[in-house]
């Protein structure tokens, strides 16, 4: 999973730049003069440039301001220039296959002449941070050099092997998605040991919960890919990558050939017959996205993929190719060049950013070994083949893939999987409310210990013709999570001016019942209900919305929501009902210990069996696998926050399926199901101006 990073401490400056300007000779000691001279295609550069650009590197920036140093010969200084400006003029990019001349051996003794000045300013100490961005730069000319000088052989007729010797991809498994828990992580170089400014500086990133491959796509995948006529679908692709398509002729990876007895593959050791469990590679970017997209995947960003290679979870993460990201090549916030224009032309290396350009990460089996770190940032534009990338997928918690089972409420899953996958274990209580949760929580409702639905329903009767006297004629009562609607009714029969009611839940069976009853009590009500759930409602029903409304939220609901989600909730009610609406709002006081949790922990066991519902409902709707007899309800009261809190505890040790991830438990693991926060006067006051709102009159029980 790991490869090394960075050099040995004991290896000294002297040897490692020995050791890495000879690895450079030997990856091309089998060329002949005529293959280091031609170049196949403006992206790609002769080898005898390479050889030359990266001696011209060590030459310009360590050794020309040394005192008595002469450059070898002046004219290298145009032809081996790359795209540095601050230099001057250089030979076109297009044009470096028509350098005859400097001939071959003029190159190599150019490179003697440097490494001899070279290694006299190692053993005087002269080198400085310049040195190890040199040897950095060779290291990515020498993978270059095998890509450019692949993409040469594949053009030949005779397809030569650039290395014969060259070993052949690790066949292996199809890649399974890793649940990874997102949260705010921190990505980039840290400082220490060498990097690329590009890398920095460190920064968080907030992630949301996503899956991702631990392994890379592999040629059999590709196939069907090929197969469901992905190269034709037009779907599949981003504009710009459709008309690539179109314009390339692409029906393949770069450097498949199709043959009588099947695909076959051009490779550093010639062509290969293709292996079905080989990863993929040399693929573009738009090719890795629209294979995203037909796999019912996406990429991963950099950051995601970042975060999950840190983790250890990611096989094939060095050692097949540079992985296409889903991010575009950008400075990090905050980025300053450690190397300032002004302090030299180095100051182009990483100063400047390239637009139009993709982000990689990782590394590949053409990457120098201890080249490659967790925060290396390569980037190419999103159409290059020859470069020997590869492709890792992601997706996002709950999105549909082909092998979700019909049925699926993805938002849930999503939810499901995140919360159970989080170190402290908590599911959003709207999931209790299906059909028999609803029935449950009425039940609840009717224990002799749950005091709130019978002390609201009291108080609401007393109060009931106080409220009606403020809501104006015509209007519109609109209840948020209105259940099976009975305090409701209290209202409407105190306030005649109500003529239209439009009830939110989550649960279309609660309403479908409630809206029925409603019709047989009030038959001139115009009732309009609204499936869904009212903490994400952008808007009411159009023929609501020119007419007074009114809010109605009792039951304490407010006290589910954390001190930033009701505030939030809040104001999205204040923004849904209009700014000359008013709310009526049930909340429940801070009171003795022993009645709270007697509340939440009734003798029957409602409570208990309405919490653990949640997981029966898993189990039906998301192939859980959860043995509701292992969990036992808790209620606990956290005097420091003023809330009950419910909590679903493990018996034992266990491990439990879900949505298609597992969920291990330890004995007495907490998952935590709801909070219900309690007031106080001044409290809630405060908390309503935090909204947007103003507490214009309040009626408080005894009890």
């Amino acid at each position: 999973m790991t490869r090394p990073i960075g050099k040995p401490a004991s290896v000294s400056l002297p040897d490692r730049y020995a050791g890495v300007r000879a690895r450079t000779l030997s990856l091309v000691a089998r060329l002949s003069a005529e293959d280091m001279t031609v170049q196949s295609m403006p992206d790609a550069s002769p080898i005898k440039w390479h050889l030359g650009h990266t001696t011209w590197f060590f030459e310009t920036f360590l050794l020309a301001d040394q005192p008595g140093y002469t450059p070898f010969d002046p004219a290298f200084a145009f032809l081996f220039n790359s795209y540095y400006e601050a230099l001057g003029a250089r030979q076109p990019r297009a044009e470096r296959g028509l350098l005859t001349r400097p001939p071959l051996d003029d190159v190599l003794a150019y490179r003697r002449h440097v490494d001899r000045h070279m290694a006299a300013l190692l053993a005087a100490g002269r080198a400085d941070e310049r040195l190890e961005l040199g040897l950095a730069h060779e290291e990515q000319h020498q993978e270059l050099m095998l890509m450019d000088g692949l993409h040469l052989f594949s053009r030949s007729p005779l397809s030569p092997a650039f290395l014969p010797d060259w070993p052949a991809d690790a066949q292996g498994r199809k890649g399974h998605f890793q649940l990874r828990p997102g949260g705010l992580v921190e990505i980039g170089h840290a400082g220490d040991g060498f990097a690329f400014d590009n890398e920095a500086p460190r920064h968080k990133v907030w992630l949301q919960p996503f899956e991702i491959s631990d392994r890379l796509a592999r040629n059999a995948e590709w196939l069907d890919f090929m197969a469901d006529g992905g190269y034709r679908r037009p779907e599949l692709w981003l504009s710009d990558g459709w008309a690539a398509v179109q314009a390339q002729g692409w029906r393949a990876p770069l450097y498949w050939r199709e043959h009588e007895d099947g695909w076959r593959e051009m490779t550093l050791g010639g062509p290969r017959p293709l292996a079905p469990d080989a990863p993929v590679t040399h693929v573009s970017f738009y090719e890795a996205d629209a294979f995203a997209r037909w796999a019912g995947a996406r990429l991963p960003t950099e950051a995601e993929w970042e975060m999950a290679a840190g983790d250890g979870v990611l096989d094939q993460v060095w050692d097949v190719g540079w992985q296409w990201t889903g991010s575009a090549y950008l400075p990090y916030p905050g980025f300053r060049p450690g190397f300032r224009p002004g302090a030299g032309a180095v100051g182009e290396y990483n100063g400047k950013f390239m637009s139009g350009q993709m982000t990689l990460r990782g590394g590949g089996a053409m990457t120098p070994d201890g080249h490659s770190r967790l925060t290396y940032r390569n980037f190419f534009a999103p159409d290059k083949r020859w470069v020997r990338t590869a492709v890792r997928l992601a997706r996002d918690l709950g999105a549909p893939t082909p092998d979700s089972p019909d049925g699926w409420d993805c938002a849930f899953a999503a939810d499901v999987v995140a919360g159970l996958s989080a170190r402290q274990k908590a599911l959003p209580p709207k999931y209790f409310y299906d059909a028999t949760g609803s029935d449950l929580f009425e039940a609840i409702c009717r224990t002799p210990e749950y005091y709130p639905t019978r002390v609201e329903t009291a108080l609401l009767r007393d109060i009931a013709a106080e409220l009606a006297r403020d809501i104006p004629p015509d209007a519109v009562l609109v209840e948020f999570g209105s259940g099976a609607s009975d305090k409701t009714q209290i209202l409407l029969a105190a306030a005649a001016r109500i003529t239209a009611y439009a009830p939110i839940d989550i649960s279309e069976d609660a309403l479908r019942l409630a809206t029925l009853r409603l019709a047989r009590a009030w038959p001139h009500l115009a009732v309009t209900p609204v499936v869904g759930d009212f903490t994400a409602l952008a808007a009411l029903p159009s023929a609501l919305r020119d007419r007074p409304r009114i809010g109605f939220f009792p039951g304490s609901t407010i006290g589910n929501f954390t001190p930033p989600e009701a505030r939030a909730l809040l104001r999205a009610i204040r923004a849904l009902l209009g700014p000359r609406a008013r709310l009526i709002v049930g909340a429940d006081m801070v009171k003795d210990e022993a009645s709270l949790l007697s509340a939440y922990d009734d003798a029957a066991g409602v409570t208990a069996e309405f919490n653990k519902n949640l997981l029966r409902r898993i189990n039906r709707e998301l192939s859980g696998n959860f043995d509701l007899g292992a969990f036992d309800h808790l209620a606990v009261w956290n005097a420091g926050l003023q809330r009950i809190e419910m909590h679903l505890v493990s018996r034992h040790d266990q491990i439990v399926k879900a949505a298609g991830h597992s969920f291990a438990f330890k004995a007495g693991e907490r998952l935590h199901t709801e909070n219900s926060h309690k007031f106080t006067e001044a409290s809630f006051a405060a908390l309503a101006a935090d909204s947007g709102w103003t507490v214009a009159a309040s009626w408080i029980s005894p009890e």
